[in-house]
């Protein structure tokens, strides 16, 4: 599979944000899930220039966001279109989000903080590199959920 990244248009964040519905306990990823992270997501001007569309034959399939933590460390977040996780495609994925941010940012290492129920992309972040640090609680999606903090370093 090959990956196109550019800059999301407001269009495609619209698209992600009121088509992008994942099932059962993976609804927590919906976009609309939380009203502050929506809100965020749509803010073209909060979204700087830092978040990516993800494009596999002109078509949308998923997006990555970078965050500079100025220590050398680049915080990533993800998603994939619904229709495509769980088919095995999650690595491929996340290692092309990791490739375009080396490029792009030169960094030390990478970061990143996924839902410890969600075992299926935890697999997949410690086969692309990743370390767990820890869990943490975060308030968000209406309530406290724990999570898993990983890292990679180049």
């Amino acid at each position: 599979m090959s990956f196109t990244f550019q800059m999301m248009t407001q269009e495609q964040a619209e698209c992600i944000a009121n088509t992008w519905k994942y099932e059962g306990e993976y609804a927590f990823y919906d976009i609309s899930a939380d009203e502050e992270d929506l809100a965020e997501f749509l803010d073209e001007g909060r979204r700087g220039n830092a978040t990516f569309s993800v494009l596999n034959e002109g078509k949308l399939i998923g997006f990555f966001s970078f965050n500079d933590l100025n220590d050398g460390t680049i915080e990533i977040g993800l998603g994939m279109k619904p229709g495509m996780t769980g088919k095995g495609k999650g690595q491929e994925f996340t290692e092309a989000g990791l490739e375009f941010a080396r490029s792009k940012y030169s960094p030390s290492a990478f970061s990143l903080s996924v839902a410890t129920f969600n075992q299926r992309a935890i697999k997949v972040y410690k086969k692309s590199g990743f370390t767990a640090l820890g869990t943490f609680i975060q308030k968000t999606n209406g309530g406290s959920h724990e999570f898993l903090k990983m890292e990679y370093h180049l």
